[in-house]
Parts: structure tokens; C-alpha cells; sequence
């Protein structure tokens, strides 16, 4: 939300936005290159999380998911809540 905040230069109420040393009155509103290198870092922080809290295992099982053994399809196309032709031809 800071971001947001920063980028369209919103003020308004309370929150992280007052605690922060750069938020004062005659602050310089941030570049785009500043923007995108903050929510780069951000991202690049929730991946390092997302890896430390997932086993090898798990993360063995997401990288080779797509290559996993799929049975062949069984039977035709028809299923059994398919209306019956058969029966319509029939009367």
C-alpha cells in the first residue's frame, strides 16, 4: 500500500505512511525506478520465504510435476449422464 501511496502521491490517514522518516510534508514523492526496485526486492523477499518454508520434497514434486506419469483414458467419450441415444432411437 506504500507504494501505491508514494506513486499517486496520496496522503490521507495514519498507518506505516507517518511512522516513516521520509514522510514528512516536503518529501520527495519516489521515482519510477525506485518503485520497481522496492517491489522487486519485495518479491525476491516472499520467494526466499516461499523456499525456506517448502521441504525438498515438496519442491522435488512442483518442479517435476509435468513430467509425472498420467494413465491412459479409459472407455469412449460417452459417460453415464449422457442422455441415452440409443433409447430415444428406440421409441
Amino acid at each position: 500500500m506504500d507504494a501505491l501511496r508514494r506513486l499517486f502521491g496520496g496522503g490521507g490517514g495514519g498507518g506505516a505512511a507517518q511512522s516513516e522518516p521520509n514522510a514528512g510534508a516536503g518529501a520527495v514523492p519516489a521515482t519510477d525506478d525506485e518503485i520497481e526496485a522496492e517491489d522487486r526486492n519485495h518479491e525476491l523477499e516472499l520467494l526466499r520465504a516461499e523456499q525456506e518454508r517448502l521441504s525438498d520434497l515438496v519442491l522435488r514434486q512442483q518442479r517435476y510435476a509435468d513430467r509425472s506419469w498420467v494413465p491412459p483414458a479409459q472407455g469412449g467419450p460417452r459417460r453415464a449422464e449422457d442422455a441415452d441415444a440409443s433409447e430415444d432411437d428406440r421409441r
